[in-house]
C-alpha cells in the first residue's frame, strides 16, 4: 500500500505554499527523470498539504483576469492579494475558514488517469459532507463539489484545480467549511456566471470545527486512493 507524507501546514500565506509546492513538485519530477534515464534508483514520495490562506485570488490558466471585479486598491481595501498562477480552471478566492488540501501525488503509485483523480478528490469531499447529514454531488460538464447539484439552486463548496506534468499532480481543492462568502461577489467564481457559492457554516446554519472536518476529510481521501500516512 503506498504511503503519503501528511504535513498542516496551518495558516500560510499563498505564495510561501506555492513555493513550496512547487520545490515538491519538481523534485518528484526531476527524480522520476532520472529514473527513467537509470540515473537514480531512488523511490520517489507522495505528500499531502492541508492548510488555511489569508484573503487571496488566483487565476488559473485557462482564466479571464476580468472576472476579478476589484483593481489593485480594491484588493488592499479588502485586505486580499491576487495571483496568476500555473493550475487549470479559472479565478477562485482561498480565505480563513476554507479547508485548502494540496496532493503532490506521483499518479503512477495509483493509477494514470488525472480525471479519476479528480473525481476521486471529488468523491472524498462528498463522503465527508455526508456526516454532517449535507448531500454533495456533481455537476455535468464542471469540476467540484456542489449542494443541489441536479437544481437551479446548484451552489458550489468546493472547487478544484490541478496541474499535473508526468503524472506528478499540485494544486488541489478549495473547501468552503466556514468560509466568508462576501469575497466570492468580488469574481465570478470559477467563471461561471449563473451559479452560486456555499459553504458548510451556510448549510448547517453555524460554525463547523475545521479540525474535525480536516480529519475526516484527510481519512476519505486515504480510503478513496487507499494508502496510509505517515507524518513529516
Amino acid at each position: 500500500m503506498p504511503e503519503v507524507i501528511y504535513q498542516n501546514l496551518g495558516l500560510i500565506d499563498y505564495k510561501e505554499a506555492w513555493e513550496y509546492q512547487e520545490k515538491l513538485f519538481k523534485a518528484t519530477v526531476d527524480l522520476k527523470i532520472a529514473r527513467r534515464k537509470e540515473e537514480s534508483v531512488e523511490e520517489t514520495k507522495n505528500y499531502i498539504l492541508f492548510c488555511e490562506h489569508p484573503h487571496v485570488y488566483t487565476l488559473g490558466k485557462s482564466g479571464e483576469k476580468s472576472h476579478l471585479l476589484l483593481d489593485d486598491s480594491e484588493l488592499s481595501e479588502h485586505d486580499a492579494t491576487y495571483y496568476e498562477i500555473n493550475r487549470g480552471g479559472d479565478i477562485t478566492y482561498h480565505g480563513p475558514g476554507q479547508l485548502v488540501v494540496y496532493p503532490i501525488f506521483d499518479l503512477e503509485y495509483f493509477f494514470s488517469d488525472i480525471h479519476k483523480y479528480m473525481r476521486f478528490l471529488e468523491e472524498s469531499v462528498i463522503l465527508t459532507l455526508k456526516e454532517y447529514g449535507i448531500v454533495g454531488g456533481r455537476v455535468d460538464g464542471l469540476t467540484g463539489v456542489w449542494i443541489d447539484s441536479d437544481k437551479p439552486t446548484a451552489r458550489k463548496i468546493c472547487a478544484m484545480g490541478v496541474k499535473s506534468s508526468r503524472w506528478v499532480t499540485m494544486h488541489g481543492i478549495g473547501f468552503n467549511v466556514n468560509s466568508d462568502l462576501a469575497y466570492f461577489s468580488h469574481i465570478i467564481p470559477c467563471g461561471i456566471q449563473d451559479k452560486a457559492v456555499t459553504s458548510m457554516e451556510r448549510e448547517l446554519g453555524e460554525k463547523v470545527d475545521l479540525d474535525e472536518v480536516s480529519k475526516i476529510l484527510k481519512q476519505k481521501i486515504a480510503e478513496q486512493f487507499g494508502f496510509t500516512y505517515s507524518v513529516l
